[in-house]
């Protein structure tokens, strides 16, 4: 009788968690800005599987957990798999200097930092983990001219190649330290990276991405948006993404960010893949953690190989030790393993607006999975 009761127990608060859970995700889309959302929270420990897509197109027609969303920099993360692929290959150590691979025309006058010439001294973990110092084509201020963003929706028609992103970080940027004596997030280390995988592949990024993750995951629904199509059959229509009140789903211009956020995806494939990396079926432990070597990003979050580390304490002191493992993306798009409770959560809200209030989100839903992780374990 008392395990049965202990298990009706327990039965009865993952009902409540649901239901707190459904009510949070509810919250958000009733937001004026949020037009579609997606969510997958994902626990074997804890008996979990639930997954959500709301909202509509423009023209009424409902998304469906199938609809494929742009991942914005949650694609870092497959990137740096990839890298950490190669290095298992042996086709690359991440200690080597990006100069050992990539042709002088994308290497000199990479770096260029108070008139000393950096450019050689560059390693590969170095841009893994943005301690190279470059700086970043999407936000940071040229010296004269329009943004990039502003090119982005001046010249939405625009279908960007890599090296001509690579080419506005030199001509237009300033560096901001030397290699591997600081931490700045840049998109202009992960275009370099995605050169890489080209060079040393000799295939297109997109076609690595397939052969390498989405073909043995069977993520059918994944693929490079405006380079490639999903292996399932059908093509979706890409779930509208806003900046604000702009959806710039149709812009060709979203193709600047490319192995730094070109990923089209869904929930449920964004775990397939998370659950594959922590698992030990796309690399070794070794290679894992080498991507969680952890430098300082800001308070309460830390930046490995791809990887990012919110330490919760510091967000929230009623979460204690939790930590979530992962990456996030600039749409409000997220993919992150709490390994304390043996959670995953992955999603996103296709509104840059939500870049930060995302991780507010997922801290209210694991305040939800915490209080079940101690009722299952007093089963």
């Amino acid at each position: 009788m008392w395990l049965f009761a202990s298990s009706m127990t327990y039965a009865q608060q993952l009902e409540k968690a649901k239901k707190k859970v459904d009510s949070l995700f509810q919250k958000q889309l009733a937001q004026k800005n949020v037009h579609n959302a997606f969510l997958t929270v994902y626990s074997d420990k804890l008996g979990i599987d639930w997954n959500y897509a709301k909202g509509s197109f423009k023209d009424g027609t409902p998304v469906t957990d199938k609809t494929p969303f742009h991942s914005t920099s949650v694609a870092k993360t497959f990137t740096a798999t990839l890298i950490m692929l190669l290095q298992e290959e042996g086709k690359l150590d991440v200690g080597d200097p990006l100069t050992e691979y990539l042709s002088s025309k994308i290497i000199d006058g990479l770096h260029i930092f108070k008139g000393v010439d950096y450019s050689k001294e560059i390693l590969i973990k170095q841009l893994l983990q943005h301690t190279s110092g470059l700086p970043d084509f999407f936000e940071d201020a040229p010296k004269e001219g329009p943004t990039f963003m502003e090119l982005l929706f001046t010249g939405s028609d625009k279908m960007w190649q890599p090296l001509e992103t690579i080419d506005f970080a030199k001509s237009k940027l300033t560096p901001h330290f030397p290699p591997g004596k600081g931490y700045r997030y840049s998109d202009t280390e992960y275009v370099l990276l995605g050169l890489l995988i080209d060079e040393l592949t000799g295939k297109p990024y997109h076609e690595v991405l397939a052969e390498k993750i989405f073909h043995p995951l069977k993520m059918k629904d994944s693929y490079m948006h405006l380079r490639s199509k999903p292996s399932d059959s059908g093509t979706r229509q890409l779930a509208e993404i806003y900046v604000d009140d702009t959806d710039i789903s149709t812009f060709k211009s979203l193709s600047a960010d490319w192995a730094g956020g070109g990923l089209a995806t869904t929930s449920k494939d964004l775990l397939k893949f998370h659950k594959a990396l922590n698992e030990g079926r796309l690399l070794s432990k070794k290679s894992l953690g080498q991507m969680q070597q952890w430098t300082k990003e800001s308070f309460g979050l830390d930046y490995g190989f791809g990887l990012r580390k919110f330490q919760l304490k510091k967000l929230n002191p009623l979460l204690g030790n939790l930590t979530l493992i992962g990456h996030s993306g600039t749409s409000g798009a997220f993919m992150y393993f709490c390994p304390e409770i043996d959670v995953y959560l992955t999603g996103t809200f296709n509104q840059t607006a939500y870049q930060r209030k995302h991780v507010v989100f997922m801290v209210e839903v694991l305040a939800q999975l915490k209080n079940l992780s101690k009722a299952k374990k007093k089963e």
